[in-house]
């Protein structure tokens, strides 16, 4: 097993189905041996890291593992119900939810600097385990689904991610993280190995704080359900497209541009949020291209979210690529 936080340089990039299953029994062995007859507990958001981390760790310890789904009210629409849908009912995962709206969103009221939002997300989860540990026995372990891109953009100082900044030192839980030295496209390669789900395995990479790095600024509740309702839409009609990016969603600001609403015939001065659609091309999210979007596509979206989502009076496309700009704009 590799250790540390820097993949070596002849670490053999994983592409192939027999480069996965070596990797996942070298892990099978490595985590064994670091968790013994200890239980682990695991935040799993239904994302493809957890997710892998997931199936590793049943893998590994089967019961041992407790997976905890935290809905922080800053997940896509729809999500924490799949969650639970796949996880508890079809995939047999021994899974709490953790229903946290109020007190993640309590939290976050008024914040409006990105660094401390993910920080006070990242806290909360961290709180949130650790409560849900003491009601267990036997938790030793925290898994996590940290992979190497979080750690790069986490050294160089881009921005600081929830699951590498490590553990306050009055919780004696001790990191499990087997996919800490892959990219993404290495996780995916892994997932296919571990018998998951197809749309489990490319679903679309999602950041630990959630909308929260997507509702820009500081998060008030009726923008972030615009921003929730606003990217199902995009989500959906860009899904449609013969060829999908790698990644695509959108992001509400927190200021107004003016904009005209009609009642009765009779237009009318609106201050409205503007919804600005991202979609990347990208192998290992370190260097991200921007694809072409049919515009008839965009005008779609443009004419279900200004008809359907409150608050919205604009939609832009953001094709800007990384670097400079990240992939999220937080």
């Amino acid at each position: 097993m590799v250790q540390g936080n820097k993949r070596p340089d002849n670490m053999e990039r994983i592409t192939t189905p027999a480069l996965a299953q070596a990797f996942i029994e070298e892990q099978i062995t490595a985590l064994r041996e670091q968790i013994g007859d200890n239980k682990v507990l695991l935040a799993l958001s239904g994302g493809v890291d957890s997710s892998v981390t997931a199936a590793l760790l049943i893998k590994a310890v089967g019961k041992q593992l407790v997976c905890v789904h935290v809905n922080h009210g800053l997940l896509r629409k729809g999500e924490p119900e799949q969650v639970v849908k796949v996880f508890r009912e079809e995939l047999g995962a021994n899974l709490i939810y953790v229903d946290a709206v109020d007190r993640f969103l309590d939290k976050l009221a008024g914040v409006d600097d990105p660094e401390t939002k993910r920080k006070i997300i990242g806290k909360e989860f961290i709180d949130v385990f650790a409560e849900e540990a003491a009601k267990l026995e036997g938790i030793k372990f925290l898994g996590q689904g940290t992979i190497y891109p979080d750690i790069l953009e986490s050294e160089q100082g881009v921005k600081a991610h929830h699951n590498v900044g490590g553990l306050p030192p009055e919780l004696n839980f001790e990191l499990v993280e087997p996919v800490k030295l892959l990219y993404k496209d290495e996780v995916r390669v892994v997932g296919k190995a571990l018998g998951l789900p197809d749309n489990m395995v490319f679903r679309q990479p999602f950041p630990g704080p959630g909308l929260g790095v997507r509702c820009v600024g500081a998060i008030t509740r009726d923008r972030l359900e615009a921003l929730r309702e606003a990217d199902a839409i995009v989500r959906e009609e860009i899904g449609k497209l013969p060829e999908t990016p790698w990644q695509y969603f959108c992001i509400v600001p927190e200021f107004k541009s003016t904009g005209i609403k009609y009642t009765d015939g009779k237009g009318e001065r609106f201050m409205g949020w503007m919804v600005v659609i991202r979609a990347v091309n990208t192998t290992d999210a370190v260097i991200a291209t921007v694809p072409e979007i049919p515009f008839k596509t965009l005008c779609t979206i443009r004419e279900r979210v200004i008809d359907t989502v409150p608050g919205v009076n604009r939609v832009l496309w953001d094709i800007s690529e990384k670097p400079v700009a990240t992939i999220e704009w937080e």
